[in-house]
C-alpha cells in the first residue's frame, strides 16, 4: 500500500510518500521545506509565523512528493498527517489540507503523534540496526531487515520534548521517565542565545564542541549534571541552562573570545549528554530492554550517539542499539507515514471503514499526550 505523510508540526513542511507491506517500508519521496532562516533572527520559532510559511509551501510540497515518487492520488492508500503536539497554528494547515485531500480523494486518514513519527524513524528503509561490537559506530545507508526486537526503551530527545518511552510491541507506549522543564533541544537553544552564536542551537553548539581540546582548557568550566544521582528516570535542564547564563555573566568580556565559546559549548553539551547516557542506562537496568533506540532531533547530536553506544557496549553489551539515519533525525513526513503504516496494519477490518470519515472528525492537539 501507498501512504502520504503530512508534518507541519513547528517549522518544517514536509510531505512524502512510502510503500508499505508487512513491515516493510520502502521510501518513495520525502521533501522537506525548512523554515530555519526565517526564524533564526528571532532565535526560535514564531508560531504564526510558521503556518504562514506552511500556507505558502504546503501545495508545492505535496505536488513535489507526489511528482518524485511518481504517484498520482488515486495510488495511495492512506492518508496520514501529524495532528500533535506542536504548534496549533502550524498544526491546523496540516490536518485542514489533509482533512480536505481525505474528503476529496475519498481516501481514509489516520492522525499519528508527533514523537511517535519521530520514534518510528527508527523503523524505515535505509536504517539498519547497530549491535555493540559495530562501535565505534558509523552510519551507512542499507537495505537490511531491521533487526529490532522488543521490549524496547526509546531515549526521545528534541526541541520539545526529552522522554524515556518504553515499549512492550508496537504501538504501545510507557512513559517512565520525562523533563520536569526544558527539553534538551529547547535548552541548547537557549544557551545558544545566552552565547550569541546563532539558532537553531544543537547544531552549532555541537560544531564548537568539536573544537574542543582538553589540553587548552583555560576557564575550568564545570557545569552540573542535574538529577544525574536521583532514583528516578526524570530530567531536568532549566538550572543547566540557568548555570551557563550565570557563568557567563561572571565573565561578559569572554563571550568574545572563541576559546571560551568552545570550552563553555563542550561543557555545556557533555553535561546534557551525562545525564541522558545516565539516565537511559539506570532505565535499561530495570526494564531489560532487547533494544535502545534514539530518536528526536537532538538524535543528531554525534557526541550522544556515539556516547550512548558506547555506554550500552560496556554496560549492556547484549542490548541492540538502534539509530536513525541522520537524514530522518529531524521534522520530516516519512517518519509520519511509517508510523502509520503500523498503524494501519494493526486496525481491524471494521475500523478501517470508519476511518474513511476521519476527515470530519480529526482535531489537532498543542498538547497531545502519547499513548
Amino acid at each position: 500500500m501507498r501512504i502520504l505523510g503530512i508534518e507541519t508540526s513547528c517549522d518544517e513542511t514536509s510531505a512524502s510518500i512510502i510503500e508499505c507491506q508487512n513491515n516493510k517500508i520502502k521510501l518513495l519521496s520525502n521533501i522537506v521545506s525548512s523554515q530555519v532562516k526565517l526564524h533564526a533572527k528571532w532565535g526560535g520559532v514564531v508560531p504564526n509565523l510558521a503556518a504562514r510559511e506552511h500556507l505558502k509551501n504546503i501545495i508545492p510540497v505535496l505536488k513535489l512528493a507526489l511528482k518524485e515518487a511518481q504517484t498520482k492520488p488515486n495510488d495511495l492508500d492512506l492518508i496520514s498527517v501529524t495532528n500533535g503536539p506542536g504548534l496549533i497554528p502550524a498544526l491546523l494547515i496540516g490536518t485542514n489540507v489533509a482533512r480536505t485531500l481525505s474528503y476529496v480523494w475519498e481516501k481514509p486518514l489516520i492522525g499519528i503523534h508527533h514523537i511517535e513519527g519521530h520514534i518510528y524513524a527508527n523503523f524505515m528503509n535505509g536504517i539498519s540496526t547497530i549491535s555493540n561490537d559495530q562501535l565505534p559506530m558509523t552510519q551507512k545507508k542499507s537495505n537490511l531487515k531491521s533487526q529490532i526486537s522488543f521490549p524496547i526503551l526509546c531515549l526521545v530527545v528534541s526541541g520539545g520534548h526529552t522522554q524515556l518511552v518504553l515499549m512492550k510491541d508496537h504501538l504501545k507506549y510507557e512513559i517512565v521517565g520525562q523533563t520536569l522543564d526544558d527539553a534538551a533541544g529547547e535548552a541548547f537553544d537557549k544557551v545558544a542565545r545566552i552565547l550569541n552564536i546563532g539558532y537553531p542551537g544543537g547544531p552549532i553548539i555541537s560544531k564548537f564542541a568539536e573544537n574542543y581540546k582538553p589540553k587548552n582548557r583555560s576557564c575550568g568550566i564545570d557545569l552540573p549534571r542535574p538529577m544525574i544521582n536521583r532514583n528516578n528516570f526524570d530530567f531536568s535542564f532549566s538550572g543547566l541552562k540557568t548555570a551557563v547564563l550565570y557563568e557567563t555573566k561572571k565573565h561578559p568580556r569572554l563571550l568574545k573570545d572563541k576559546k571560551y565559546i568552545i570550552e563553555i559549548c563542550h561543557e555545556f553539551q557533555q553535561a546534557a549528554i551525562d545525564v541522558l547516557v545516565s539516565k537511559t542506562i539506570k532505565a535499561a537496568r530495570k526494564y531489560n530492554p532487547k533494544t535502545i533506540m534514539l530518536a528526536g532531533g537532538v538524535a543528531a547530536n554525534s557526541g550522544l550517539r556515539k556516547q550512548l553506544g558506547d555506554a550500552i557496549h560496556e554496560n549492556m553489551p547484549a542490548t541492540k542499539y538502534q539509530i536513525p539515519d541522520m537524514e530522518y533525525t529531524g521534522d520530516n513526513a516519512a517518519m509520519i507515514a511509517t508510523a502509520a503504516c503500523f498503524h494501519w496494519q494493526r486496525t481491524a477490518k471494521a475500523q478501517k471503514e470508519k476511518v474513511l470519515q476521519n476527515w470530519k472528525t480529526l482535531d489537532t492537539d498543542a498538547n497531545l499526550k502519547l499513548k
